[in-house]
């Protein structure tokens, strides 16, 4: 099974979200006014990770 870009930069993204996820702990991000701001990142990044692995050309 080959390897395609679109699979390292789902890679890199779920890498990134797990490092964004590890910053925030600790922080009061609803006194501080990102948890709005927050979610809708995680719902946009998800969305578009979903649509970048269906782009992803699959191997049988």
């Amino acid at each position: 099974m080959g390897h395609f870009q679109t699979t390292n930069a789902v890679e890199d993204i779920d890498k990134a979200m797990s490092e964004l996820r590890r910053s925030m702990r600790g922080l009061q991000i609803r006194t501080a006014g990102f948890k709005r701001d927050h979610d809708e990142l995680a719902r946009a990044v998800s969305a578009f990770t979903v649509d970048l692995t269906d782009a992803t050309p699959k191997n049988d």
